[in-house]
């Protein structure tokens, strides 16, 4: 039998943008045993994927570099037959090229690929899909693979979300590791306060709670219930999949949406949708501010501070032409 690892220990996003590779392969090799490395905290993500044999979890947290040597003996031990790098980091490649897999794929500009069977150029070029970057490690395999991200709630956690759903809702994500990613607290607010038609859940990690409390308790519309650190991943992904709009930022939970192929409006403040982060939804929607500026985007990440201090590209953001164009 055949034996695949992917390896993606990025974060829940890359995570997700990984996952049209599991699908790809189990379809071309029906019969292959697939497994993905992730950083601890991410393989919840994985619960239960019925396309996955198994995952394996490094610890980043605890003896990062103790923990990265007793994977690669795990991953020896396996025999993989093939190796897929997605990552273009030191540590990723490393495991890839001492994996003992007689095929190591991987990107060119990975410090490790002299060591890879197989290189592919990474391409940053503009309007090209962060998936469809992942895609061309298995050109070879499959000429017109399937894009979308794919996560698998389990029945659980579908009934753990059923309560939620009796009326019709809005799924809010208002947080963002960096703040030049996150829309404005007070549009946040202004958003909700036009949204009286609906239930609106917040959604969030429990490291979220204030900023999800001040929003909530600053504006005036009462059908706001705050569920961050309540739901684990996959619930909010259920929970998501059925809601009217999920409204996210460019961040983790855009990419939850695309998953399940739920309707979804990104807000791009800093970034861009050029960069190739965009949601893959079919009802899917961009809103960003409309006159150019010439600081934005003002990197390929996230800033913890507006770099000219004014933040415009987060605070002139029409939210009526928004919603005018969502038909909210």
């Amino acid at each position: 039998m055949k034996r695949i690892l992917i390896i993606q220990t990025a974060f829940i996003g890359d995570v997700i943008l990984a996952t049209p590779l599991i699908e790809n392969i189990k379809e071309k090799f029906p019969d292959c045993a697939v497994d993905v490395l992730v950083r601890k905290g991410n393989e919840s993500l994985l619960n239960a994927h019925p396309k996955l044999n198994q995952v394996l979890i490094w610890d980043k947290s605890k003896s990062k570099y103790a923990h990265l040597f007793q994977i690669l003996a795990e991953i020896r031990k396996t025999k993989y037959d093939t190796v897929i790098c997605v990552q273009r980091f030191f540590n990723a490649g490393f495991l890839t090229a001492f994996s003992g897999a007689k095929e190591k794929i991987g990107f060119d500009k990975n410090p490790f690929s002299f060591f890879f069977t197989r290189k592919v150029t990474h391409l940053l070029k503009e309007g090209i899909h962060e998936v469809d970057r992942n895609l061309e490690l298995i050109k070879h395999w499959v000429i017109e693979p399937k894009r979308q991200p794919a996560l698998y709630p389990s029945r659980r956690d579908k009934e753990n979300v059923e309560n939620l759903q009796s009326l019709p809702y809005i799924c809010i994500a208002p947080a963002s590791v960096w703040f030049t990613k996150q829309l404005p607290e007070e549009k946040w607010e202004e958003l909700i306060n036009k949204l009286t038609h609906h239930q609106i859940y917040l959604l969030g990690a429990p490291s979220d709670k204030d900023l999800c409390a001040r929003i909530s308790g600053a504006t005036k519309n009462k059908n706001v219930k705050m569920l961050c650190g309540e739901l684990n991943l996959l619930e909010s992904t259920a929970l998501m999949a059925k809601a009217e709009m999920n409204f996210v930022n460019d961040s983790a939970p855009l990419h939850l949406a695309s998953s399940v192929n739920a309707p979804v409006c990104a807000f791009f403040c800093s970034t861009v949708k050029e960069f190739g982060f965009y949601p893959l939804s079919d009802k899917s929607f961009i809103a960003e501010i409309e006159e150019p500026l010439d600081c934005r985007p003002c990197g390929l990440h996230g800033k913890s501070a507006c770099p000219k201090g004014h933040f415009k590209c987060g605070k002139n953001i029409d939210l009526d032409q928004v919603l005018r164009k969502l038909h909210l």
